[in-house]
């Protein structure tokens, strides 16, 4: 149950770094030193979380190798290629996740690209979401890096307010994982997440509802999650531009001119979201893709990079302990028209063999001279891995022979075996 009087519930000032209850006019703790000081008048009876790790793929390579600590980072690839991550110091330049490489570069051009390690990061996630499920089972991922957290209820168990147990949660995934995370706590979902962002990295922010109409009252209207360009721009025709016009609009007239759309903005525009937290949501679609140096029209060289595409898909998969039964073949021509085409399978499969013969299959008949800037597969339908099914002959025999090959490159590495259809010589095997 929520506390209806914050004030009377516990302390609202503390030391993140050694829990220490503060007087609430502290500015730094009286015990250790630490100028990290949480205060919030609201902060004892707020119990939903959004937790967000810090340019998560980035800070997982500058944990793995310390030279690069201070050093601008981008995760990422190829001249073509988008930005995956990019790490604080690049930020500082104007680059951002999803810029295409080349702009990066222009605006950082000392940074230092390397390619993303995905089975790497789901490990780190993963490690990640199990400290968070140690604080409550009410853990919602969205994705490999960031979750929502329901902690009613549980200051019983933990001896303390759900502020301290989050405080305590990110100091010890700094210890003990060596990546940092930005927490944001509010009443809901939509304030926790704006709250996650307020002071990144390492950042704790927390908002209570009687404060949210303020301080969102000056933003643009995009600030509201789910209002995209073309919503923007709708809204602006009409005379919404700020969150403040949607505040000074009637509820029935928004619902008139937008129908449900028009309720939702509304309501967030006041602060107001009642979704709850729905724990084991997980990840709907597993892929990989790549953006080419220069397009590519034929066959046999596409062919080729769809069979590492598969292999690394099959390996997410493997790790994640998931199995699909939709496969998902994803094309973009040089003139950046995308092409998509799907094909479910009478079971779940998580081996790179399966998943490459259907993309092929889906490949070959779009090859009809066009030129490719992009291509990948993925895999959906997701279900846990115990349910893949190998009792089909030739999948029996592609799990053994793909298993043998898993064992071999744990011990060995990566390039210890090499699928006859990936060789480029020995300079360029992956």
């Amino acid at each position: 149950m929520r506390s209806a009087a914050p004030e009377l519930a516990g302390p609202t000032c503390f030391c993140r770094d050694c829990l220490g209850d503060l007087d609430f006019a502290a500015r730094r703790c009286g015990v250790c030193g630490s100028p990290r000081v949480v205060r919030h008048l609201a902060l004892a009876s707020l119990t939903l979380a959004h937790i967000d790790c810090d340019a998560f793929y980035a800070t997982v390579e500058k944990r793995d190798n310390p030279e690069l600590a201070d050093k601008p980072v981008i995760i990422g690839g190829g001249k073509r290629g988008v930005v995956s991550a990019a790490c604080y110091i690049c930020r500082t330049f104007g680059v951002r996740s999803a810029m295409p490489m080349f702009k990066a570069l222009a605006l950082c051009p000392s940074a230092i690209v390397i390619r993303p390690d995905m089975a790497k990061y789901v490990r780190v996630g993963r490690e990640v979401r199990h400290a968070m499920q140690a604080l409550t089972p009410l853990v919602e991922p969205l994705s490999i890096d960031e979750a929502f957290l329901d902690l009613s209820g549980t200051e019983r168990v933990h001896g303390m307010i759900p502020a301290k147990v989050l405080a305590r949660f990110a100091r010890e995934v700094e210890r003990n994982i060596g990546i940092t995370v930005s927490v944001g706590l509010s009443r809901n979902k939509f304030l926790a997440k704006i709250a996650s962002d307020m002071d990144k990295p390492r950042g704790f922010a927390a908002i209570d509802q009687d404060e949210a109409r303020a301080m969102l009252a000056d933003k643009p209207v995009g600030f509201i999650f789910g209002v995209g360009p073309a919503t923007q721009e709708r809204l602006s025709q009409r005379g919404f531009r700020t969150i403040a016009d949607l505040q000074r609009a009637d509820e029935i007239e928004l619902m008139k001119q937008f129908s449900t759309e028009g309720r939702r903005l509304w309501r967030l525009a006041r602060g107001i979201d009642d979704r709850s937290v729905v724990p084991d949501r997980g990840a709907k679609t597993i892929s990989s893709e790549t953006t080419f140096e220069t397009d590519i029209r034929d066959f046999a060289t596409l062919e080729k990079m769809l069979w590492r595409m598969s292999e690394k898909v099959s390996s997410r998969l493997k790790t994640g302990e998931l199995a699909g039964s939709t496969i998902t073949l994803k094309l973009k021509t040089a003139d950046f028209r995308q092409r998509t085409r799907s094909q479910s399978i009478h079971a779940p499969t998580q081996l790179a063999a399966k998943i490459f013969a259907i993309s092929r299959e889906m490949l070959a008949r779009e090859i009809d001279g066009t030129a490719f800037r992009l291509m990948g597969t993925g895999v959906s339908a997701l279900r846990p891995g115990s349910q893949a099914d190998d009792t089909d002959m030739l999948d029996r025999r592609s799990a053994h022979a793909e298993r043998a090959m898993d064992d071999l490159r744990r011990k060995f590495g990566q390039a210890a075996v090499i699928r006859g259809i990936a060789y480029d010589g020995p300079e360029k095997a992956e």
